[in-house]
């Protein structure tokens, strides 16, 4: 016979008409699932077991599926919760500290010549460490910001003080905690040589300043739209802080016997937009789990105390509308499409 032109008689005499289950089978699962599902009126969170207990030509299909099934959730006293509001201030420190921040990245290294070295410079020098008059691992050129604490205690405090070209001995002890085991609490010499001193040079803070930096013209008016900016941060921040507390109370009041695939379910959803996350940024979920060391098991783990948080989360929401009767306009639920497809 020609390619699926065989005589259906004719393959059920030859393999028998069990041949032809498995094919009806797949081709009817999905359908007749949904529509059982659809006619009990359970809501399903999962499929599990798929039993036949009759099958024939005659009998037509007559088969068992187990479910899991969303939780019946009880909440008591979601009514006259407390919680306290942060205050929210802004002041004029605050305006120079974000003032500061936009110098700071506004700023220029310069070099220094003609004066010595002093606490805030940066200083290249090449330097060779001896510890019980045996050499170490030294360096060449490197860059060092004085008094900032990069490097053994005392060391930056001798550089202070001498000019580019000098040649000087600086006498340290390591700490009991260093990293590298042979030179814990070791007294050492520094053999020093002072090539080069910087210093960051910080604009002035004045209209040409603003003009710069912003799309004000004058102090006053850039230093009114920091501190409108900051405010309106910090009553967000302030509104988030008490959705969080109410959040934790709902959290306390729900009582459901949650399954075990719900919560399952909910850590897909959140390594899914992670990896959609990752993928924004040009980079897969399989190469961030190959540099950090981690499995999809590993990040199952660990996603798995904020997937129940949300669960619980939910059902206690959902039923606090059920119970006062809330539904959204279909404006409200057109505007969260919105917001949802600008996020991505």
């Amino acid at each position: 016979f020609r390619k699926g032109h065989a005589p259906r008689a004719f393959i059920e005499k030859y393999y028998g008409e069990e041949v032809f289950y498995e094919a009806a089978i797949d081709h009817l699962y999905r359908p007749m699932v949904m529509e059982a599902v659809e006619k009990s009126g359970l809501q399903v969170i999962s499929i599990g077991e798929f039993k036949i207990d009759e099958i024939g030509k005659d009998k037509g299909i007559l088969c068992k599926l187990n479910v899991v099934t969303k939780p019946e959730a009880t909440i008591e006293g979601y009514k006259g919760i407390e919680v306290t509001r942060p205050a929210v201030e802004v002041t004029g420190e605050d305006i120079d500290r974000e003032i500061d921040r936009v110098r700071e990245r506004n700023s220029r290294i310069i070099t220094v010549e003609g004066r010595a070295a002093e606490n805030g410079d940066i200083v290249t020098i090449d330097f060779d460490g001896y510890v019980d008059g045996k050499q170490f691992d030294g360096g060449k050129a490197d860059k060092l910001t004085l008094g900032a604490g990069q490097f053994i205690p005392g060391f930056e405090d001798q550089v202070v003080g001498h000019s580019i070209g000098d040649e000087f001995d600086v006498n340290v002890t390591f700490p009991e905690d260093y990293h590298a085991e042979e030179l814990k609490g070791k007294p050492a010499v520094f053999k020093i040589k002072l090539h080069e001193i910087k210093v960051k040079e910080l604009p002035t803070v004045d209209d040409e300043f603003v003009k710069d930096v912003s799309e004000f013209d004058t102090l006053d008016e850039y230093k009114k739209d920091i501190e409108k900016r900051l405010q309106e941060q910090r009553e967000k921040a302030a509104d988030s802080d008490v959705e969080n507390q109410l959040v934790e109370a709902i959290i306390e009041k729900v009582q459901a016997e949650i399954p075990d695939e719900m919560v399952e379910n909910e850590v897909d959803e959140i390594i899914n937009s992670f990896a959609y996350r990752l993928q924004s940024q040009g980079l897969k979920l399989e190469t961030y789990l190959n540099y950090t060391g981690q499995t999809t098991d590993d990040l199952r783990v660990q996603y798995k105390p904020q997937a129940e948080r949300q669960v619980k989360v939910r059902l206690g929401l959902e039923k606090i509308a059920e119970l006062e009767g809330l539904k959204p306009t279909e404006e409200e639920t057109e505007a969260e499409y919105q917001k949802l497809a600008d996020s991505y």
